[in-house]
């Protein structure tokens, strides 16, 4: 569906752009090489919007020139905002399609496509041009031609990186063998007034021979022109790069083809966004110019689709539980409080879902499990956000040590799934999903790396005290530790001595009843619980354990959690009366267990920060300058 272009567009746009044909010209080719700014003003005429207080002249320079494009393209009728134009087909299916084809099959078929997208590059050649059009599943080039186009050629001399398109054309195979869209119908959609950082389009695969002379072509290019402002130095860049791809051309037709996107790289890397805090503010930006960034976030969907169809097929029942809790619970944490008006109480931001989960099992639910955000009220690190997405499930007649078999079981697939391989890279490390994970009692794991501790000293907590007081730095720090219990000091020499050494996935078993609140006491040695934690890359992913279901026993540890705030710790849970009134129905046999899926698909996509793989992470507010 389209619009026909108004008569004479082809006359007033030559009008308008007499006089400055060569503006828009080095425009283009400055915009191809990634040199635009992302700063411009906006649209609308008589409503311009202030620019922002850090904006150079130039950047306010060049968002006019986009902004007197668009009000151009009103002048000749075209809505520089348009609506009604649905492609019929995606870039990524036209190159399944087509990925065989030669030039003369195509040729002989023509067939006919037609695409939308934003355009991530242009090569313009005074009555021709080549562009780059990139839609969800990839970026397809487009020919356009001033003799094919007529009067649509004009509105194409208006085009910057980065608008929207509507083109319509039939496939054929370009000089350097790309597969192209000969476009037989053009249209602008979307006038950007703020041009991304950087190009992006569909990497060219090479041998490591052919990258080398790529490699060489695009240095001896970009060194010849050092030029950020001057655009005759841009067009020189651009004359360059023809002549390099030409050179090539009869040796090495592959190799030529990739120099244009070498250039543009090496050039958008100038511009891209370096400051790693803008990256996650101005998310937009980071995704429509960095397909690594996309990839990511592509693949943290696939995991939790992943995960779902994994707990689906094996009869749990998804859940949603609130988000608002009268009381501190699920566990021990510092929450954000919030104020209900009209029933005039005071509530708290979800720390965890699991009593109202519990509470299912309680009424019939043998197998539940929610994909749900959790706020926490702490600390802002590579590892923890104040807002996170957890999974939670829980099954009844299961112990944890069924769900160590089911935590391996789904995790290492996922690795696959999401990944590809068992063999996941992550910085320095390959990290092993493979199923056969060490499962190792805490106290074993201390015992193994402090060698003056024996089994016998994990009952004296003066011993364990001057053990824990070894790492603590800060006078607040050897306080907390004069003050431990067992089962308190025990967890922290886990913290100091083991936690950062465990890389490829290892369960910890056996905790503390002290820090447990809400796991189930070992029927054999009822100072510990029947409780794991998942660790990998030194960092907890998952805690599990066989739940508590004894209502007096549940009772006790919620009043030593009161006693442990009155002691001054923060991070405790209140005293949650309807739960014990909830177990004393009777809650099956049960076990259950969460997981961190931020944490999760940091390991599955090598991201360094919580911040890479979450879309809009929290951030400190922007102070002005």
């Amino acid at each position: 569906m389209s619009e026909k272009i108004p008569e004479s567009v082809g006359e007033k746009a030559e009008k308008a752009s007499s006089g400055n044909a060569d503006v828009v010209h080095n425009r283009i080719e400055a915009a191809n090489q990634g040199l635009e700014s992302l700063k411009h003003k906006p649209l609308s005429e008589g409503k311009v919007r202030p620019a922002m207080s850090d904006e150079s002249e130039v950047e306010k320079k060049l968002r006019e020139e986009r902004h007197q494009k668009g009000l151009k393209l009103n002048e000749l009728g075209i809505n520089p905002y348009g609506n009604g134009f649905k492609p019929e087909h995606l870039a990524g299916e036209i190159h399944a399609k087509h990925a065989n084809d030669t030039a003369e099959q195509l040729d002989a078929a023509k067939p006919g496509y037609s695409i939308a997208g934003r355009v991530v590059s242009v090569r313009d050649f005074g009555k021709a041009g080549f562009i780059m059009v990139q839609d969800r599943t990839g970026a397809l080039q487009v020919h356009v031609k001033k003799d094919v186009l007529g009067d649509a050629f004009a509105l194409y001399r208006l085009l910057d990186v980065g608008d929207f398109v509507f083109v319509k054309g039939t496939a054929f195979r370009s000089k350097t063998g790309e597969l192209t869209l000969a476009a037989t119908e053009y249209r602008p959609l979307t006038k950007t007034l703020r041009a991304p950082p950087g190009k992006f389009s569909a990497e060219i695969k090479l041998t490591p021979e052919q990258a080398e002379r790529v490699k060489a072509a695009v240095a001896a290019v970009t060194a010849a022109t050092d030029a950020e402002t001057d655009p005759v130095k841009r067009q020189k860049l651009s004359d360059d790069t023809v002549a390099a791809q030409q050179a090539l051309m009869k040796d090495d037709p592959v190799a030529a083809k990739a120099i244009p996107q070498g250039v543009a790289k090496a050039w958008a890397e100038k511009q891209a966004l370096h400051d790693t805090e803008e990256r996650y503010r101005r998310r937009y930006v980071d995704l429509l110019s960095n397909q690594a960034v996309r990839e990511t976030f592509i693949k943290r969907t696939k995991l939790v689709q992943f995960i779902r169809n994994f707990l689906d097929a094996r009869g749990y029942l998804e859940v949603e539980t609130p988000m608002m809790h009268p009381l501190v619970s699920g566990a021990a944490a510092r929450p954000f409080v919030t104020h209900h008006n009209v029933y005039d109480v005071p509530l708290f931001m979800r720390i965890a879902p699991e009593l109202y989960l519990k509470r299912l099992v309680v009424g019939g639910f043998d197998r539940v499990y929610e994909i749900n955000r959790n706020f926490r009220n702490e600390g802002v690190s590579t590892r923890h956000n104040p807002e996170f997405t957890m999974l939670e499930f829980y099954e009844a007649y299961a112990t944890y040590h069924d769900l160590m078999d089911l935590t391996e079981e789904m995790i290492s697939a996922a690795a696959v799934h999401v990944t590809g391989s068992a063999q996941v890279k992550y910085g320095e490390h390959v990290i092993n999903f493979a199923k056969g994970w060490p499962r190792i009692p805490m106290r074993q794991s201390i015992l193994d790396r402090v060698k003056d501790l024996k089994a016998e000293d994990f009952a004296n907590v003066e011993k364990l005290r001057a053990v824990a007081m070894r790492k603590a730095e800060s006078p607040a720090d050897k306080a907390a530790v004069s003050t431990m219990n067992v089962g308190e000091a025990t967890a922290l020499l886990f913290e100091q001595y083991v936690e950062h050494e465990l890389i490829n996935p290892t369960f910890i078993t056996e905790f503390p009843v002290e820090n447990s609140p809400l796991a189930r006491r070992n029927d054999a040695n009822p100072a510990i619980t029947d409780r794991f934690e998942l660790f990998c890359m030194g960092r907890e992913i998952a805690n599990a354990f066989s739940e508590l279901n004894d209502p007096i026993d549940q009772e006790q540890r919620f009043k030593a959690q009161v006693d442990a705030k009155r002691r001054g710790q923060q991070e405790t849970m209140d005293y949650d009366a309807d739960y014990i009134r909830a177990l004393e129905h009777g809650m099956p046999p049960t076990a259950g267990e969460g997981i961190g899926i931020d944490r999760l698909c940091m390991l599955l996509t090598d991201a360094q920060s919580i911040r890479d793989v979450i879309l809009f992470p929290l951030l400190r507010p922007q102070t002005s300058k």
